[in-house]
């Protein structure tokens, strides 16, 4: 089985520092030095569909540019590049929601995932209207996913949920395929509507023995719904020819940490009622010691910047090999991204990506020459510039 590679849209914008946000984090002033336009965020998609990337995750929230408007029009400029689309089920009606999704994929030839985000952050909630707490909002979510799934089947919905209702929902056009599910969370309520709901259960990147614990109980719980679930990992990467030349890298972006920043963000982050986000702080403890907390994971990221905060730092040779030794516990999918978005994608793509093949874990999805596929010639018939 080839492993699964995602790269990442930054749509709080770009930099050669790290650009922090998210988790109730704000946006670094960093984020103003690569401006998430739709022509720059092109560049980044054209480059992740040439080098092998499946899909390319795109978050939400208050703090970025919305999910569903940007790669929408960057799925234009695109071919193949599926969009792993971050979206919020308390802020659209299901039935909405169904029918955008069923929109999006033909419109793009199939290429929409959807990343369901359940929603950390009570404050920031409220700020777009919703005021359930954590637990209901999780149980919103399953009643959310219920609705959907019945309707992508073609089924005519009638629901009075405890959070939600319908009646006589139905969509006149089904998508083609029904989109996959990416679902995250680290609460017991999280891991309920991941087994019912979820294709891929996604983890942020803790050390390997740690995440070999939660699949073991994602895969408990699906088991129970008669389900299996596949597993990905939301890492940053820092990969050099050399691992002295990527631990300087590290070190580099470490230097560019404002001390008065990070103890701001981590007091901002302390108060997050995500339990991913606090297992993530409990990482390095808001400390810039000790951030190697397993062979070339690094914990660096998650001083300035909210969700996932590790990435892996080394050669290409090392990256390869705790890429494998996570696909050994269980990931079949990786969710990359790195600073500034367009080098490191080619730093990974270039550099990890005919490791992993030589050893037989990884082929272009794309690929059946030895050319690689460009979208030059349907500019050329379509006449776009």
């Amino acid at each position: 089985m080839s492993l699964t590679f995602h790269w990442f849209l930054p749509t709080n914008g770009d930099s050669r520092h790290v650009v922090g946000g998210g988790h109730g984090a704000p946006v670094t002033a960093a984020g103003g030095d690569r401006p998430p336009t739709v022509g720059y965020l092109t560049q980044i998609a054209r480059a992740a569909e040439h080098l092998g990337f499946v899909g390319a995750l795109t978050p939400t929230g208050a703090w970025c540019e919305d999910a569903w408007l940007t790669t929408a029009m960057v799925s234009q400029n695109t071919e193949r590049l599926k969009f792993l689309v971050a979206f919020r089920p308390g802020f659209v009606s299901p039935t909405l929601a169904a029918q955008m999704a069923s929109t999006y994929q033909r419109q793009t030839g199939g290429r929409l995932l959807l990343n369901v985000v359940t929603g950390g952050e009570s404050h920031e909630q409220r700020g777009y209207g919703d005021f359930l707490d954590k637990d209901a909002r999780y149980a919103r979510t399953g009643e959310f996913l219920s609705i959907v799934r019945d309707l992508w089947d073609g089924k005519t919905v009638d629901l009075a949920g405890e959070h939600l209702r319908v009646e006589d929902a139905k969509l006149t056009r089904l998508p083609d395929p029904v989109p996959q599910i990416y679902f995250g969370g680290s609460s017991p309520a999280a891991g309920q509507v991941a087994a019912r709901h979820a294709e891929v259960y996604l983890t942020w990147g803790e050390p390997p023995a740690q995440v070999a614990r939660k699949i073991a109980w994602i895969r408990s719980l699906a088991a129970e719904q008669g389900r299996t679930v596949r597993f990905g990992i939301r890492l940053h990467v820092i990969t050099r020819d050399t691992s002295d030349q990527a631990w300087a890298e590290a070190r580099r972006l470490l230097d560019g940490f404002d001390p008065e920043t990070v103890r701001a963000v981590q007091t901002g982050l302390g108060r997050s009622e995500s339990e991913g986000q606090q297992r993530m702080l409990a990482l390095h403890g808001g400390s810039l010691d000790n951030l190697e907390i397993h062979p070339n994971l690094w914990a660096g990221i998650g001083l300035v910047r909210g969700g996932a905060g590790t990435a892996l730092v080394g050669s290409h040779a090392e990256v390869a090999e705790r890429i494998a030794e996570y696909h050994s516990v269980g990931i079949d999918e990786f969710v990359f991204s790195g600073y500034p978005h367009l080098e490191e994608a080619y730093w990974f793509g270039e550099g990890v990506l005919p490791l992993l093949r030589d050893r037989g874990l990884w082929s272009h999805p794309f690929r059946t020459s030895t050319q690689p596929p460009t979208v030059q010639a349907r500019f050329a018939t379509s006449g776009r510039p």
